[in-house]
């Protein structure tokens, strides 16, 4: 009753923490607990693999194509941090020796392009905008030609936040995706959803329709620092079947790690 309700408050998906109860209740009534010396821990020790199943078996990172660029499109709600987290991850990959490249595709939100320009800088990571236009599928079309002739093997799309509930906006996200994956063909393609970890139930929604026009390949999980619950990476993860890439813990530049569904559940508990 402890665990589920834990889970519950930390805005877990119900339908999600019934599975998960049953899985723990199944296996703690069984044969491995009933010969343990310690019951208690072990049936802690249930929990703690489950929930740690809950998101998948293995980390899945970034896909880095042999032949560049590896194109990353991040997509979401306004605010949810997809230009901050664009610069985040431009740096995550500087470090690997990479040459990245931002792309403006916010041509809606006053000043959104500047912003990007400014995190740009801050990284060291050159911004690609095309002055004046409003058409975002020409922009992301030819960002992969400018990355393809200066020789940068990463390319960060920053698209305009969006409601997922407005129709217009997400045909125009499934243009750029399709755009996109008619471009490059074969090569690796992620599709990344930047979602508030402090959302809640309403972001499973939001990862739904988000997935339903880009086939979504994982997601970034913002603002999980000391205040948020965290409970949408369980949801998202179990529902979706899609894995949690990176989760980001604060404001700052570096503040950005590669998702451990292991260490997250360890920090659960401590």
């Amino acid at each position: 009753r402890e665990v589920k309700l834990a889970l519950l408050e930390s805005d877990v998906n119900f339908k999600v923490v019934k599975q998960f109860i049953s899985n723990v209740k199944e296996r703690s009534i069984g044969k491995e607990v009933m010969e343990s010396l310690t019951p208690a821990q072990q049936v802690i020790k249930i929990v703690n693999e489950e929930l740690t199943a809950l998101m998948g078996k293995k980390e899945e990172k970034i896909q880095i194509d042999s032949n560049p660029p590896t194109v990353i499109m991040l997509c979401g709600l306004q605010g949810a941090g997809k230009t901050t987290h664009a610069g985040k991850l431009a740096r995550h990959f500087l470090k690997q020796n990479k040459k990245p490249l931002l792309v403006a595709c916010d041509v809606y939100r006053p000043a959104a392009i500047k912003q990007l320009q400014v995190v740009g800088k801050s990284v060291d990571v050159p911004v690609f905008t095309i002055e004046d236009c409003k058409d975002v599928t020409k922009i992301a079309n030819e960002s992969i030609k400018f990355a393809n002739s200066n020789s940068k093997d990463i390319v960060i799309l920053d698209t305009a936040g969006r409601l997922h509930n407005k129709a217009n906006l997400m045909r125009e996200l499934e243009k750029i995706n399709n755009i996109i994956k008619k471009k490059i063909g074969e090569q690796e393609y992620e599709s990344l959803l930047v979602i508030d970890g402090t959302t809640g139930q309403n972001g499973l929604n939001q990862a739904k329709e988000f997935n339903s026009v880009t086939d979504l390949t994982g997601f970034i999980v913002t603002k999980l620092d000391g205040t948020a619950k965290g409970g949408i990476v369980f949801s998202v993860s179990e529902e979706l079947k899609k894995p949690i890439k990176f989760i980001g813990l604060g404001e700052k530049i570096e503040d950005l790690i590669e998702f451990n569904a292991k260490d997250f559940v360890e920090a659960i508990f401590n």
